[in-house]
C-alpha cells in the first residue's frame, strides 16, 4: 500500500530493502540554513542604512535583497522549487502583474502629493 503522495510508509513498506523514509521528505537542515540566509540577509537590510552608499546604490541593495529574500521563501517555503515550470511561472507572473498594477495606481498619487507640495 502506498499514501496518498504515492511514497511507501515504514508501516507497509516490504522488508525488501526499500527505505522507510520517504524520498520526497526534505532534512530539517535545508530549512535551517535557508532560515540563516533570510536572517542574514534582512540584517543586511537593516544595516544598510549606516553604510556610506549613495542613495540610488542603498535603493537598489534593498531592492535585490528583497528580491532574493522573496525567492528563498518561495522556493524553500513554498516549495516551489519542486513544481513544474508552468506553476511557477504562473505564480511569479501574477505576483509581478500585481506588483505593477499596484506601482502603476500609487504613482499618480505620488506625483502630485510632490507638485502640490513644491507649490
Amino acid at each position: 500500500m502506498t499514501t496518498i503522495s504515492g511514497h511507501m510508509t515504514g508501516a507497509t513498506a516490504p522488508l525488501t530493502g526499500v527505505s522507510a523514509q520517504p524520498t520526497g521528505v526534505m532534512p530539517y537542515s535545508k530549512y535551517w540554513i535557508s532560515w540563516g540566509a533570510l536572517l542574514g540577509l534582512t540584517m543586511v537590510m537593516l544595516f544598510s542604512e549606516t553604510l556610506p552608499l549613495y542613495r540610488t546604490a542603498a535603493v537598489m541593495l534593498l531592492l535585490v535583497a528583497m528580491l532574493v529574500k522573496a525567492g528563498v521563501i518561495a522556493a524553500w517555503f513554498m516549495h516551489l522549487r519542486f513544481e513544474r515550470a508552468a506553476l511557477v511561472i504562473s505564480i511569479v507572473g501574477a505576483t509581478v502583474l500585481t506588483a505593477v498594477a499596484l506601482f502603476g495606481l500609487i504613482v499618480p498619487d505620488a506625483i502630485a502629493t510632490l507638485r502640490q507640495a513644491a507649490q
